[in-house]
């Protein structure tokens, strides 16, 4: 098998072999994800993409990391990454414990406790192959409107998926933002938790993969876990009773949720554009 080069490298320093077996993971959209396993028994997870920035599976290993500082949800050890490649603590999956997903919300809960003086991150990340701004800002509202709603919608215009006056539209939402959603803490956010990247480790725990990290609002994290069908109820009561947040979160989920619809619509088109284009009108 090939593999990166900075990988072998890496490999050679640490006095191992190359793997004696690579098994391809589905799951994935964006990078290609193989199991690497070693005739000692040693396995760990590659990720690889030709195409990836220069900074992408940078900003992933350094979102892992922060999150594993949280010492909150099971997240995999960073092992090595290049320009192309991240190596990654193999956590290989077993069915879930009986508590798993109360332990999840309580979990997560804890993760929030993560707080900032300010919104963003220390890097940009990427929400799968979108860079995501993170400049620092000290209110909530500016930098979702200017990092995050309209920095999608203003790409989504170049590329023709909206027009000038969608773009118009999308501009009078986010002035109308602090009345639409309350002041919250920043708080370490996953940025991208849907069931896709809320694992199961060897144990049956709830782990974490492929973040897109950001301190950001609490309420923006919980709403993207109902975009794709949602999690079991366990969670969301035990999330609610562990942070004390406002319950009223649900039904200011679609406007956390434009930016995933933005993001998606620039990804992959299709439905995505008129699911966004609906959130606009009912909001602008």
């Amino acid at each position: 098998m090939k593999l990166p080069g900075g990988l072998v490298a890496w490999l050679e320093q640490q006095g191992r072999a190359l793997p004696s077996s690579s098994a391809p993971l589905a799951g994935g959209c964006i990078a290609d994800t193989r199991r690497l396993s070693w005739s000692d028994g040693w396995t760990a997870i590659l990720k690889e993409d030709h195409r990836a920035p220069e900074d992408q599976f940078a900003a992933e290993a350094e979102g892992l990391r922060a999150l594993a500082q949280a010492q909150a949800l099971r997240i995999p050890e960073v092992y090595a990454h290049g320009r192309r490649f991240l190596l990654l603590e193999d956590l290989p999956p077993a069915p879930r414990s009986k508590d798993y997903w109360s332990t999840c919300g309580q979990r997560l809960a804890l993760q929030h406790q993560q707080r900032s003086p300010q919104f963003g991150f220390a890097i940009a990340t990427y929400c799968g192959a979108t860079r995501q701004c993170n400049d620092w800002q000290e209110d909530g509202h500016h930098f979702f409107a200017s990092c995050r709603l309209l920095d999608l919608g203003q790409r989504c215009h170049q590329r023709g998926l909206c027009n000038a006056g969608d773009l118009s539209k999308l501009e009078r939402l986010c002035q109308r933002l602090p009345e639409l959603v309350p002041k919250q803490d920043a708080c370490l956010l996953h940025g991208d938790l849907w069931s896709g990247n809320l694992h199961t480790d060897q144990h049956g725990q709830p782990a974490l993969i492929d973040p897109a990290c950001y301190y950001g609002w609490p309420e923006a994290e919980l709403a993207m876990t109902k975009l794709f069908g949602g999690f079991a109820p366990a969670f969301y009561a035990a999330y609610e009773e562990a942070s004390g947040i406002d319950r009223q979160w649900q039904e200011r989920s679609d406007i956390y949720n434009l930016y995933h619809l933005l993001n998606h619509a620039l990804l992959f088109a299709g439905g995505y554009v008129s699911q966004a284009h609906s959130v606009i009108e009912r909001y602008h």
